[in-house]
């Protein structure tokens, strides 16, 4: 079946969304098109809205309607502590713990030569630049545990220790409610690594 243009053009722009592929693509554009006009009119709205007001932390690097962002302007938060991330849902992530009470860098992306992404395209000299202004005495390296996560952890490690901050990484292995069985041999071998005694 031929869709007319608009439809097309709809489902064309929201295949360029992440994990959004041609057949969620098209429900989505046929879910809007029988949409309250209010509804979609509003969803346009935030997302232009989004789009003109969001804008990074000139400290941390993390997405925000304010510079500085809650955050770094929050005085309840332990400013001796700086949580390294990826990215900024990296961030909602750690927050949704309401475990950590440290403040965040945000690198915006991880160290892949492969994709031609070497130290100086990621937020590193801003963080070190911190650590040299601040009361910092620890930086929890919270990088993804895949190759590109654990390159740049090792990196910072690297920069960040001769400062005299401890250094620290979190920790990886089996999800809890997660069967031996089920594990692959990384998991299982990051899970022996960290273990702890009781």
């Amino acid at each position: 079946m031929r869709y007319a243009e608009p439809l097309v053009r709809l489902i064309s722009e929201l295949r360029k969304l992440p994990g959004i592929g041609p057949k969620t693509a098209q429900r989505l554009a046929i879910f809007l098109l029988g949409a309250p006009e209010e509804d979609v009119r509003s969803l346009a709205d935030a997302i232009i809205e989004a789009k003109e007001r969001i804008t990074y932390c000139s400290i941390c690097g993390n997405l925000t309607d304010m510079d500085p962002c809650g955050i770094c302007s929050d005085p309840e938060r332990d400013r001796s502590v700086i949580c390294v991330v990826e990215e900024p849902k990296d961030v909602l992530a750690m927050e949704r713990t309401h475990e950590f009470k440290g403040l965040y860098h945000v690198l915006n992306g991880a160290i892949s030569p492969m994709d031609g992404v070497g130290p100086e395209d990621i937020r590193i000299k801003e963080l070190i630049a911190r650590l040299k202004d601040g009361p910092v005495r620890e930086v929890v390296l919270a990088t993804d545990p895949n190759v590109e996560g654990e390159a740049t952890a090792m990196y910072i490690s690297r920069l960040v220790k001769p400062l005299g901050i401890r250094v620290s990484r979190l920790a990886h292995g089996l999800p809890v409610g997660g069967d031996l069985e089920y594990a692959d041999e990384v998991t299982l071998a990051k899970a022996l690594e960290g273990r702890y005694e009781l």
